[in-house]
C-alpha cells in the first residue's frame, strides 16, 4: 500500500504528507475491520523477540524515534503497527511553534531527511492530557528538551519541569541535549554543564518511590575526547541508558547536488548517510562501556541495518526517516528477520 501512496506523497511538503499520512492511519483504524486489516498487514509477534532493558520488558525490539509523535497524539494508532515501543517529544515546557517552514527537507538520492524543525510541540502539559486518555499499553518514552528562548543557565529548570510533568505517564526518560536545531543546545554536551543536569535528573529520580531510567541522547559529531567524556559521565552518575544518535550536521559525501543543499541550509541530516557515522560512535561507546544499555537510531533503512547496529552492540533500535522511505512494513521486515538471529 505504501508503494503506490509514496510517489504522490513525495509530491507534497514532507510536513504536509506526514499530516495526511497519520490522518489516513487514524481513519482506516476507526472504520470496521480496519484494525484487523492493519494489524495484519503490519503486526510481527514472536514471543522470543522480547527484551528486558534497563528494568522495562518490550515485546520487541523496535521501536518508533523521538520527533514523529511530538505530541503524543499518534501513540494508539502507532501501537498497531508493531512497535515494542515509542518515543515521544522532543517536548519542552511551554508550546513553541519551532522554526519558520519550510523547516522538513527530502534528499532522494540519498534517502535522507534535512530538518531544523527547533523542538516545536504543544507544551508538556498538553502531551500529559494527551498520555492520560490513551489506551495502548505499549511502552512510551519521554523525550526532553529545553525551549528555544531559555538561556543555557537556565536550561536545567525546563527539563526538571518536564521531568516532574512527565514522570506518572511516560515508562523512561530521553534527555535530548544533541539536537543541532535549538541554538546552543549541543553546548550542554560538554562535560561540567551535563553533569550538573543529569545529576539533577537523577537526584530528583531517586527520590521517587519508583525511579524510571533516564537516558542520555547524543550526537554522531562528538570528538574522540567527547565522547571519553559521555562514557566518564555515564559511569559516574549511573545512567540507565544511552541513545546513539541524533541527526549530523555533517554533509559529507551526499549524491544530492551541493547546490540543493546549499539552498536547503542549516539542519540534521537523518537516513542512509547517518548510518556509519553513527554505528562508529555505537561501536566505540560500546568498547568502553560493555555493559550500559544503547538504543541505536541513525540510518536504519533495512532488517540488515538492524541486525548490524544489533550486532555492534545495541539492545534496542529505532527508526524515523527509514519509515519515510520504506514505509510501516519495514517494522515487520526487521522483526522476521531479528527472529532467525534469535
Amino acid at each position: 500500500m505504501y508503494k503506490l501512496l509514496k510517489p504522490i506523497l513525495f509530491l507534497l511538503s514532507p510536513e504536509k504528507a506526514h499530516k495526511i499520512t497519520t490522518g489516513l492511519l487514524h481513519f482506516i483504524l476507526r472504520v470496521p475491520l480496519g484494525k484487523t486489516l492493519v494489524r495484519g498487514m503490519f503486526n510481527f509477534e514472536d514471543q522470543r523477540l522480547s527484551r528486558e532493558v534497563f528494568g522495562l520488558k518490550f515485546k520487541n525490539p523496535v521501536g518508533l524515534a523521538a520527533g514523529f509523535d511530538k505530541n503524543a497524539e499518534l501513540i494508539d494508532d502507532f501501537s498497531n503497527l508493531g512497535f515494542g515501543f515509542i518515543e515521544i517529544g522532543t517536548l519542552t515546557p511551554k508550546g513553541q511553534p519551532g522554526n519558520p517552514q519550510p523547516r522538513l527537507f527530502r534528499l532522494p538520492q540519498d534517502e535522507a531527511l534535512i530538518n531544523r524543525m527547533g523542538f516545536n510541540n504543544d507544551g508538556v502539559a498538553e502531551a500529559v492530557e494527551r498520555l492520560k486518555m490513551r489506551k495502548s499499553d505499549i511502552i512510551v518514552g519521554g523525550n526532553i528538551g529545553k525551549n528555544k528562548v531559555t538561556p543555557n543557565e537556565s536550561a536545567l529548570d525546563d527539563y526538571l519541569i518536564c521531568f516532574e510533568q512527565l514522570f506518572e505517564y511516560v515508562d523512561y526518560f530521553v534527555v535530548n541535549v544533541s539536537s543541532p536545531n535549538t541554538p546552543g543546545l549541543r553546548e550542554l554536551q560538554e562535560k561540567e554543564p551535563l553533569s550538573k543536569l543529569l545529576k539533577a535528573l537523577q537526584d530528583e529520580n531517586v527520590k521517587k518511590q519508583s525511579p524510571k531510567p533516564i537516558l542520555l541522547k547524543i550526537a554522531p559529531d562528538l570528538t574522540e575526547s567527547q565522547l571519553d567524556d559521555i562514557i566518564s559521565i555515564t559511569n559516574e552518575l549511573k545512567l540507565d541508558g544511552l541513545i546513539i544518535s541524533n541527526t549530523t550536521i555533517d554533509r559529507t559525501g551526499l549524491k544530492t547536488a551541493p547546490k540543493k543543499i546549499e539552498v536547503i541550509g542549516a539542519g540534521g541530516l537523518s537516513g542512509k548517510p547517518v548510518l556509519n557515522k553513527s554505528s562508529e560512535v555505537l561501536k566505540y561507546i560500546r568498547r568502553h562501556l560493555p555493559l550500559v544499555h544503547i538504543i541505536a537510531v541513525g540510518g536504519i533503512h533495512s532488517a540488515q541495518d538492524a541486525i548490524d547496529k544489533i550486532q555492534a552492540g545495541a539492545n534496542l533500535v529505532q527508526v524515523y526517516t527509514g519509515l519515510v522511505y520504506e514505509g510501516p512494513v519495514l517494522i515487520k521486515r526487521i522483526n522476521k528477520e531479528l527472529l532467525k538471529h534469535v
